[in-house]
This record gives C-alpha cells, structure tokens and sequence, in this order.
C-alpha cells in the first residue's frame, strides 16, 4: 500500500537565529508546530523530521515524529533541501515504506493548518497535477529595484500607466510553507517542482516565515491573533 509521508528538514545550525529550529514559538519548540499539524493531516500517513541535530531529533520524537539521522555532508548552509529529501525518501524506503507522494515542509513556517496541507493534497488529487507548492494571493505588488544609474525602477509594472486594482492580473507569492511532489521526480529532475504544477492558495497571513529574530515574536503574534497557537 503506497503512503502520503511529510518530511520536515531541520539543521543544527543557523546564522541568523541560533538554535532556531528549537526556539520557543507560542510555548512550543519551532519544529514541533509542523510535526504536530502533519500529524493533524488526515491524508498524511506518518511524519518524519531529517536532522544532523540529536537534540532536534530527541525533541521529533517526543512530538510524535520518526527520525532520520542526516549525514554532515548534506547539512550545511550550501547543502540543498532536495538532498535532505532524497536522503530521507531513500531511508524511509529502505524501512519498507511504499512512497507515493512526499509533503515537504519548511519548519520555519509555523503559520499553517492541517487544513492546508490536507487541501494541497485533494487539489493535487482533483486535478491531477504532478507537483504543488503553497502560495498565498498578493494585490497590488508592485516591487521596485535600484538601476544601473543608481535611480530607482519598477520591476513589475509601469509607474506612468498605472492600472487599477480590479485591473490587476492575481498574482501569488510562494510562501514556503510546502511542496508535494512525487518520488521519481525528485530524482529525475533533483527538483521539488515539475510537470504540471498546481498552486494552494493559504490565507495572506500565512505568508511569513521565521528567518531573523524579529519575526518570532511576530509570527507568534500571528498565530494566537487567529487562533493557531492551540494544537
């Protein structure tokens, strides 16, 4: 019987924020928020934390997730998310598990449901798509970069033409938050996207994630001001 399994990256180390995967985030640990909305997920079968961290995985486990020993060689700031997947998709295979689909979530990102990955997971179904990444909906994003003669200029959109917000093609941001993709083409094509790939739209306050220490305090605030700091 083939399982729908997530897997959660979680590295020792962190420049920005030390320990950052352990922080405390509205009385619980950064990872333990994902693992226990994975575990929530009614078309998610089992949960796994990859890690090169003993005290990362010691705290996994004791939130309901099974653990996989990273090798040091895929685990600095230079190694990439899919080689902690494909060492993790070849582990978890090797205990006999018949994979299907892999949910890849970032434990940065603490603002989600198990509503949102259960919904990543039917639209995939539903439109049979290969791939899916989370999103969220942005309106009136207009971004600006600094040009060659120092002078600022728009990116996205013309300043002396501007359009009108019902005007606006809908744009979406990728948060971050997951990517489901199937086994053979992460190993095909070393890549979390590809085919024909979906979009899960989640909620605009869903967008941030924790990368430097301001945005602990504000993605805790996020979370009890909807509610989500109950699991």
């Amino acid at each position: 019987m083939s399982s729908t399994v997530a897997i959660i990256p979680a590295r020792g180390g962190s420049k920005g924020i030390p320990r950052k995967n352990l922080v405390d985030v509205c009385g619980k640990p950064l990872i333990a928020w994902s693992i226990l909305q994975a575990r929530k997920a009614s078309r998610i079968d089992s949960v796994w934390v990859t890690s090169d961290d003993d005290e990362i995985l010691a705290v996994a486990e004791s939130f309901g997730a099974q653990s996989i020993r990273r090798p040091t060689e895929i685990s600095g700031d230079q190694a990439s998310s899919e080689l902690a997947w494909l060492h993790a998709l070849d582990t978890i295979e090797a205990q006999g598990v018949a994979v299907d689909l892999l949910v890849a979530m970032q434990a940065t990102s603490p603002i989600r449901e198990s509503s949102d990955l259960d919904g990543g997971l039917q639209i995939l179904h539903e439109h049979s798509y290969d791939s899916l990444l989370s999103v969220v909906e942005v309106e009136d994003f207009f971004t600006w970069r600094i040009g060659a003669d120092g002078g600022a200029e728009p990116v996205n959109y013309d300043y002396r033409n501007r359009k009108r917000r019902q005007q606006i093609e809908k744009r979406y941001l990728e948060n971050g938050s997951f990517y489901v993709f199937r086994p053979h083409q992460l190993r095909r094509d070393n890549n979390r996207l590809g085919g024909r790939i979906g979009l899960f739209v989640m909620g605009r306050h869903k967008m941030f994630q924790i990368d430097n220490p301001e945005d602990i305090e504000l993605c805790a605030a996020v979370m009890r001001g909807f509610g989500l700091d109950r699991a």
